[in-house]
C-alpha cells in the first residue's frame, strides 16, 4: 500500500488513537505494525473476531486480560545466564495465574465469541512452574519451605540474632549513665550503642560511625563481636542458599521459554484485538460486508477523526467507476474524499468502520491521492508541478484494483489547459478501470462527467438563504461554487461583486469599462485554446468542425482596419448548432449566454450549461431554420406542445406541464 497515500489520509493517527486502548507493550507493538491486508478471506476474519470482541465488551463484560508487567523484562533475558529476582517471580506467578483465568473465561464464550475464544486454546497452564513458584517465594520473599537447608540456616540466623540481643540488653543496662538514648542502633550490618563522645573510651570496643554534630559516636561493643561474626556467616549461608534457590528457579522457567513466549504473544493478541473493540465502541463503529469488486457503498459514513460531522452516504463502481463531486470551497469536499479513503483503509486492516447498517468497502491493492497541494519548500515545487508529481504516481500504479482520489483537478494552472489535462487523465484511469473520485471548480468537468458513460457527477449540498454549506453529498447533480455570494457574505464590497459578474459574463477584450475603451487600440485575441491533447484528437476526428466560418455581426464595428476572423466574438443565438470540442459532440443552443458567461445547450437529448467560450459554433441559427420559427418544437415534447396550446385557449382545472429536472 502507498505509504504517502496513508499519511495524507491521516491513517497514522489513526493508529495513534488506537495505540492509547492497549495496555501492555505487545497490544503497542501490535498496533504500530497495522497495516492493509489485501487478502478478502484474512480481512473477513479479522473484522468478524474483532466485532465479536466488541460484543464482549458493549455490554460491560470484565475480560481478564493479564498484565504483561515486567515480562517483557523477563522475556527479553530467560536462556542470558541472568539470575531472576524474587520480584521478578512475582510478576511471572501473577502472569500465569492470568493466563489460566484468561483460558478458564475464553471456554466459557466459545459459543458467543468462537473466533476470538480460539486463540485461548493454544495457550499453557504451565501449572508445574507456577506451583513450584507459589511453594518458594511468597509476598516477594523466598519462604522457608523452599528448601530443608534453607530452613536450617534461617533458624541458625535466629539463634544468632537472639543471643545478639540478649547481650546487647545487658550492655544498655550496664552503661546507660553515657549513652545518649537508650537503644541499639544498626550501621550496616553491625549493632552499635550511642556513646557520648566524653564517654566514648569507658566503653570498649570499634567507633563505627559518629552522629553529624560530632556529638554521639556509635561503638560496636568488643562483646559481641564474635556473636557479630557467627551472625554474619549464618547470613551469608542463607544468601548462598537463597541464590541456589532462585536459580533454580531459573532454570525451570528457562525450559518454559516456547510456552512463555506463545503466551505472552497470546496475550498481546488479545490486549490488540480488545484494544481494536474499544476503539469501536467509542465512535460507535460496526463491521462491514467486504468485496473486490470495487463497489462502495456507504450508509451514514462519518470520519473517525472529525467530530460532529455530517453523515455521509455514498455509492460507486457499478453503473459507474469515476464520481465527480462539485460544489463551494469548505463544503466537505476534501473531507468526502478522505472518509472514503481512511474508512478503506481501516476496514481493511481488520478495524471497524463508523458506518450505518449495510454499508459495504471493496477491497484495493492500492489507494493513491492527490490532496492538498503537496507543496515543498526545500524541493520548491509549485501547486501545479506537485499535482503532477502525484499524477505521475497514480499513472504509474492504476489499475482494476485501485482506488484513486484527487482533490481540486485542474486547480493551479491555466484553466484551459488544466481541464483539458484533467479529462484526459480521467479517461486514462477510466480506461484503466481504476475507481476514482475527484472534486473539481470547473464547469467543463462536470459537463465531461455528465456526458460520459462510467462517469457520474456528485454535489455538496448548498444553503444559498444562509450561505451555507450541508455538508451532504448528492449524487447525480452536478453543483456550483457560490464563488460570488460567498465572497459577498465574507465582506467583499458589493461593487466589486458586480463587477466581477461583468468580467466573467465577457470575454476579457470586451469588458473594459468606459474609462478605459480609449486606451485600447487593438482588439484582443480572447477565443481561448483547448489544451493540446484534446485538439490533436478533435482535429483527428472532426477537422472540418474545428475550423468555422461565423457570420460578420452587423454589431462589430467597422475601424477600418482588417480583422481576423479569430478576433471575432462569435454570437451564439438560441437554435445555433454548435460544437463542444473536450466532449466531441454537437448541440443545440437553447439558451443564450447569461451573467455569468453559461449558455444551455442541447447535447443527446439532456440539458447542460457550458461557458460560452467553450462552444464554437457550426451552422447558426439562420442557416437551419427559417424566419420566426418555434422554437418550441426543438426544446419541448409533443405532448407538452398540446397542453400549451389547449392552456392558451382557456383553463382547464388540474393541467400542468411537468419538466424533468435537467430540463429547468
Amino acid at each position: 500500500m502507498n505509504i504517502n497515500s496513508m499519511q495524507r489520509l491521516e491513517f497514522e493517527i489513526v493508529k495513534e488513537q488506537l495505540k492509547g486502548y492497549t495496555v501492555s507493550y505487545l497490544g503497542v507493538a501490535q498496533t504500530e505494525q497495522l497495516t492493509p491486508i489485501m487478502n478478502v478471506r484474512v480481512i473477513r476474519q479479522k473484522l468478524a473476531e474483532t466485532e465479536e470482541a466488541l460484543g464482549l465488551i458493549r455490554y460491560g463484560a470484565s475480560v481478564p486480560l493479564p498484565s504483561l508487567t515486567g515480562m517483557e523484562n523477563i522475556m527479553n533475558l530467560l536462556g542470558t545466564g541472568y539470575l531472576f529476582t524474587e520480584h521478578d517471580f512475582m510478576n511471572l506467578l501473577q502472569f500465569l495465574r492470568s493466563c489460566h483465568q484468561l483460558k478458564k473465561y475464553m471456554n466459557s464464550k466459545k459459543d458467543t465469541a468462537p473466533n476470538v475464544a480460539s486463540y485461548a486454546d493454544s495457550m499453557y497452564t504451565l501449572d508445574p512452574l507456577r506451583e513450584e513458584i507459589e511453594r518458594c517465594i511468597y509476598l516477594g520473599r523466598i519462604t522457608d519451605q523452599a528448601s530443608k537447608e534453607l530452613a536450617k540456616t534461617r533458624k541458625q540466623v535466629a539463634i544468632a540474632e537472639e543471643r545478639m540481643k540478649k547481650k546487647l540488653d545487658a550492655l544498655l543496662s550496664k552503661h546507660r549513665s553515657i549513652l545518649q538514648d537508650q537503644l541499639v542502633t544498626k550501621r550496616g550490618e553491625r549493632y552499635c550503642l550511642p556513646v557520648q563522645k566524653e564517654f566514648r573510651k569507658l566503653l570498649k570496643g570499634n567507633v563505627v560511625d559518629e552522629s553529624a554534630s560530632g556529638q554521639t559516636v556509635f561503638i560496636e561493643p568488643a562483646d559481641i563481636s564474635m556473636l557479630q561474626m557467627e551472625l554474619n556467616m549464618h547470613k551469608a549461608q542463607e544468601q548462598r542458599e537463597e541464590s541456589k534457590i532462585l536459580s533454580e528457579l531459573t532454570v525451570l522457567a528457562e525450559s518454559s521459554i516456547y510456552e512463555l513466549k506463545i503466551n505472552t504473544d497470546t496475550v498481546g493478541l488479545y490486549d490488540f484485538l480488545f484494544a481494536k473493540a474499544r476503539y469501536a465502541l467509542s465512535m460507535q463503529a460496526r463491521s462491514v460486508e467486504m468485496t473486490s469488486d470495487g463497489i462502495i457503498d456507504l450508509h451514514e459514513a462519518r470520519h473517525p477523526l472529525v467530530g460532529n460531522m455530517v453523515p455521509l452516504d455514498f455509492h460507486i463502481g457499478d453503473a459507474y467507476r469515476s464520481l465527480i463531486i462539485t460544489g463551494p470551497n469548505t463544503g466537505g469536499k476534501t473531507l468526502c474524499l478522505k472518509t472514503i479513503g481512511l474508512l478503506t483503509l481501516m476496514a481493511q486492516s481488520g478495524l471497524l468502520v463508523p458506518v450505518g447498517e449495510g454499508s459495504k468497502l471493496s477491497i484495493f491493492e492500492q489507494i493513491t491521492v492527490d490532496i492538498g497541494d503537496g507543496q515543498s519548500i526545500e524541493h520548491a515545487l509549485s501547486t501545479f508541478s506537485a499535482h503532477i508529481k502525484n499524477m505521475i504516481e497514480i499513472l504509474n500504479t492504476a489499475n482494476a484494483s485501485t482506488l484513486v482520489l484527487i482533490d481540486e483537478m485542474a486547480s493551479g494552472t491555466d484553466p484551459g489547459e488544466g481541464t483539458g489535462l484533467s479529462i484526459a487523465l480521467l479517461e486514462e484511469l477510466h480506461k484503466r478501470k481504476a475507481v476514482v473520485v475527484a472534486t473539481t471548480h470547473f464547469t467543463e468537468i462536470k459537463n465531461f462527467a455528465g456526458s460520459t458513460p462510467g462517469f457520474e457527477n456528485a454535489r455538496m449540498e448548498f444553503d444559498t438563504d444562509s450561505l451555507k454549506p450541508l455538508y451532504r453529498l448528492t449524487i447525480g447533480q452536478a453543483g456550483q461554487s457560490y464563488a460570488f455570494a460567498i465572497a459577498l457574505k465574507l465582506g467583499i464590497p458589493p461593487h466589486i461583486i458586480e463587477r466581477s459578474k461583468e468580467i466573467a459574463a465577457k470575454p476579457v477584450a470586451t469588458s473594459f469599462p468606459p474609462s478605459m475603451e480609449s486606451a485600447v487600440t487593438k482588439p484582443e485575441k480572447v477565443q481561448e485554446e483547448p489544451s493540446s491533447t484534446l485538439l490533436n484528437r478533435c482535429e483527428e476526428k472532426e477537422p472540418h468542425i474545428l475550423e468555422p466560418k461565423p457570420k460578420l455581426s452587423s454589431e462589430v464595428v467597422n475601424t477600418g482596419e482588417h480583422k481576423d476572423k479569430d478576433q471575432i466574438k462569435q454570437r451564439i443565438q438560441i437554435g445555433d448548432r454548435v460544437y463542444i470540442p473536450f466532449m466531441k459532440e454537437s448541440g443545440i443552443i437553447a439558451e443564450e449566454e447569461d451573467a455569468r458567461g453559461q449558455c444551455t445547450v442541447i447535447v443527446k437529448g439532456k440539458r447542460i450549461q457550458i461557458a460560452s467560450k467553450r462552444v464554437k459554433l457550426h451552422i447558426s441559427a439562420e442557416e437551419l431554420y427559417p424566419e420566426d420559427y418555434d422554437f418550441d418544437i426543438v426544446f419541448e415534447s409533443k405532448d407538452a406542445r398540446k397542453k400549451r396550446k389547449l392552456m392558451s385557449r382557456k383553463h382547464v382545472p388540474g393541467l400542468i406541464i411537468e419538466k424533468k429536472p435537467e430540463d429547468l
